[in-house]
């Protein structure tokens, strides 16, 4: 039974050292938390253990905002987490953001993580214009964007088109413009290109440089009426209270700055705003909401403490954040000097290494093209010879044909001497039968000559014989006389003398001449006069 109670008591004990907690969703600029967050804890103990989990010490530039039916409010630190009027349901959302801005960013932000926090505000403030930027100044800010980003350029790296996703530029300063989204990274590109060397920090710093100049920079802007009930903007920055035209957020129409503002009062929804000089009028105004009425004055108290503090000397807590951000900074800078030196040494080994490679290369290259023009050699060695040994059998075929060409010419010679002297011999014998052929046509004229006279001769005899046939005639009838012994006529000359006794008659020829009477009429009688066997025919004697 003690046991039993004595457990019971442990328990209870135990359950009342085990705080309730509830669960905490913190969201930063690029990223987000999440903490177990007891139900006591007031806002400067979450505030607290965010910043240590960031590992913030400039915390007087930031809050926990979270927004109440489209009003935005800011976590207060004295006041417990669940008393405010926040959603119950977990997690429970703030955003982690800057509620307040330096004048001089280079100057007052020392931290890096405070640097980084601002640029990533402030560009997301350009980006949805709730801070105007000229196109210009923005197409330069998106360039150092890119370099603390991408780190240096690199052509090789950064090729056409690594923009393409990245949110750069105000949607106001695309579309005010006719250019491709090729052409602002193109104009981008080369601002960016102009800041290498930067690290992200100093490119990120050079952001905030020229962000806050920008008119619309750090200033809170609220709907407000004066004592005429006209509608009004109050501006609240670092420098002062700026009073606007509803239609034009860049020139006020009226600022106080902090240093000549003697005080500003907050009466049943009514602020007063008191001018050192007293020969200026007291400006008053009035907001409709009560939660906009107390984050105007919490922003009021706030810049107004800070731009006191500033002109002030430095704490000892911000002597030793710089002191340390200097060491820092110094530690940083003798590190990129190394790192720099080691990427050059690196680059020019890699540039060796490169040049080595391309070397070794061109070596294997003209290696193999050496090798390809030793075998190309080799093969026209080879086919040199083989058209050497070619050619000298050629050449010794072309000197047996030579030597053949030789006898052959020689033997030509030779039958040329014969075919000379054939020649000669023809031409003599074609002479001679020319000459033979003429005597024999001189001979044939002769003889046709003479065979012509014989004709006439024989036709003469003939006619002769026909008329001694026709004086025979008559003599044989005519009647008998006596015998007489006539005296004979003469003959002619030409004609063979014959004699005539009795009956009969007898002609006494020479023998030669008659032997040659007969041949000469044989000859006139034959069909088919032969050639003279004495006289050979000219184409046989021309043969």
């Amino acid at each position: 039974m003690a046991g039993a109670i004595a457990s019971r008591m442990s328990f209870s004990s135990l359950k009342r050292k085990q705080p309730k907690t509830f669960t905490v969703r913190i969201v930063t600029m690029d990223a987000e938390m999440e903490f177990n967050c007891e139900m006591k804890w007031k806002g400067k103990d979450l505030f607290d253990l965010v910043c240590r989990t960031l590992g913030l010490r400039e915390t007087w530039f930031f809050g926990l905002q979270y927004t109440i039916k489209d009003t935005v409010a800011w976590l207060k630190m004295d006041k417990k987490v669940l008393d405010h009027d926040v959603s119950k349901e977990e997690p429970v959302t703030f955003h982690f953001l800057a509620k307040f801005y330096p004048e001089n960013a280079e100057e007052e932000l020392v931290q890096e993580i405070t640097q980084h926090l601002f640029f990533l505000q402030v560009k997301k403030q350009i980006l949805d214009e709730k801070i105007y930027c000229p196109p210009e100044a923005s197409v330069l800010l998106a360039s150092y964007a890119v370099q603390a980003k991408y780190g240096d350029y690199d052509p090789s790296v950064h090729k056409r088109g690594f923009l393409a996703q990245e949110e750069l530029l105000p949607k106001r300063v695309i579309n005010l413009y006719q250019m491709t989204p090729e052409m602002w990274e193109e104009r981008i590109t080369a601002w960016y290109a102009e800041h290498r060397g930067r690290a992200r920090d100093e490119a990120e710093m050079e952001y905030l440089k020229i962000a806050q100049d920008l008119e619309m920079y750090g200033v809170n802007y609220f709907a407000i009426r004066n004592k005429k009930g006209t509608e009004l903007l109050l501006g609240v920055d670092a420098l002062g209270l700026h009073i606007y035209d509803p239609e034009n957020r860049l020139t006020p129409k009226i600022s106080f700055p902090w240093n000549e503002i003697r005080n500003i009062s907050y009466s049943d929804k009514e602020f007063t705003i008191k001018p050192l000089d007293k020969k200026i009028d007291v400006f008053k105004f009035n907001s409709s909401k009560l939660r906009v009425n107390k984050l105007i004055l919490q922003l009021c108290i706030g810049n107004h403490d800070l731009f006191m503090r500033r002109r002030k000397a430095d704490s000892l807590e911000v002597q030793q954040m710089k002191a340390q951000a200097r060491e820092e900074k110094a530690r940083k800078q003798m590190e990129r000097q190394r790192l720099a030196r080691e990427k050059q040494m690196r680059e020019e080994a890699e540039r060796t290494r490169d040049e080595l490679e391309r070397r070794l290369l061109q070596m294997k290259e003209e290696a193999t093209m050496a090798n390809e023009a030793l075998m190309r050699s080799e093969e026209t060695a080879d086919l040199l010879a083989e058209k050497a040994q070619i050619t000298e059998e050629e050449a010794k075929l072309l000197a047996q044909k030579a030597a053949e060409a030789e006898q052959e010419m020689q033997r030509i010679k030779a039958t040329a001497i014969r075919t000379e002297e054939e020649k000669r011999l023809m031409e003599q014998k074609v002479l001679e039968a020319e000459v033979l052929a003429l005597k024999m046509a001189e001979e044939s004229e002769r003889r046709a000559k003479e065979a012509d006279q014989l004709k006439q001769d024989l036709q003469e005899a003939r006619e002769a014989e026909r008329r001694a046939k026709q004086k025979l005639l008559e003599i044989t009838t005519k009647p008998t006389y006596p015998p007489m012994n006539p005296i004979p006529a003469p003959l002619p000359p030409d004609i063979t003398s014959f004699n005539l006794i009795g009956d009969s008659l007898s002609f006494d020829f020479k023998d030669t001449d008659m032997k040659r009477l007969s041949m000469e009429i044989e000859k006139e009688n034959s069909p088919c006069r032969a050639p003279s066997p004495e006289w050979p025919s000219l184409k046989s004697s021309s043969r």
